[in-house]
């Protein structure tokens, strides 16, 4: 009952947030959100999913991202963090086909939940996970053994404090990065600091590279010990 009140407090003051950046004339990124961000490539074998938070108001820094990715040659896909179920059950069906590059899950806000939720039900029908990368998360939550590696940037003196822990099973590595002490670094502006973009960056660009050099029959291999061991 106390998560549930806490949550929705979390949710109020993001909607009073939202509201505050209307009135006071604060560029609202809905046109974006409703653009085409989604720019399928059903023959890349890697599948990458940026999900925005609350009304797809305050994550703007993922569309630099996926900009940024884009001109490294890096198709990725900017959602709503409210799509995270749909995504995983075409993720699931695109590993099943053949697709078996790294997946990659990167979310801001309500979007970093959204992030490992997603991991956790691509867990349940055992696909790996090579990378969660949350920025400033609402919720606590854990990823499980599926999840290879997984980076939390957060913010532990914001009203928004969520962290990722490690769930059943889980051998990967985790990094937490606590950024409360960094000038001018808040919930709404997490996501757009460039150098967390570079760091994200480079690790998105080493595992695509790394699979393109090691070949499908490996990675391949990779994911049938996964698919056991979330068994």
């Amino acid at each position: 009952m106390r998560a549930r009140l806490g949550f929705s407090r979390r949710i109020a003051t993001l909607a009073f947030a939202a509201v505050a950046a209307g009135v006071a004339g604060l560029p609202v990124e809905r046109a974006a959100a409703r653009a085409v961000h989604h720019r399928r490539d059903v023959n890349r074998p890697y599948q990458i999913y940026l999900l925005k938070g609350f009304a797809d108001i305050f994550s703007s820094g993922l569309d630099f991202l996926q900009s940024k990715l884009r001109s490294r040659g890096i198709t990725a896909e900017v959602h709503s963090h409210g799509d995270w179920e749909k995504l995983a059950d075409e993720t699931i069906a695109r590993w099943r086909a053949g697709a078996h590059g790294p997946i990659i899950i990167i979310g801001h806000s309500l979007g970093g939940d959204a992030a490992v939720q997603m991991s956790e039900k691509l867990g349940s029908a055992g696909v790996p996970v090579a990378l969660v990368v949350t920025f400033s998360p609402t919720e606590t939550l854990p990823v499980n053994g599926n999840v290879a590696h997984a980076v939390n940037y957060w913010l532990s003196n914001s009203n928004f404090h969520g962290r990722i822990t490690r769930g059943a099973g889980f051998h990967g590595t985790l990094e937490t990065v606590d950024l409360a002490r960094s000038p001018g670094v808040g919930h709404f502006n997490i996501e757009k600091m460039d150098s967390l973009h570079a760091a994200t960056i480079a690790r998105v660009m080493s595992l695509v590279s790394n699979h393109a050099r090691a070949g499908a029959p490996e990675t391949q291999a990779d994911g049938d010990k996964a698919a056991a061991s979330s068994q």
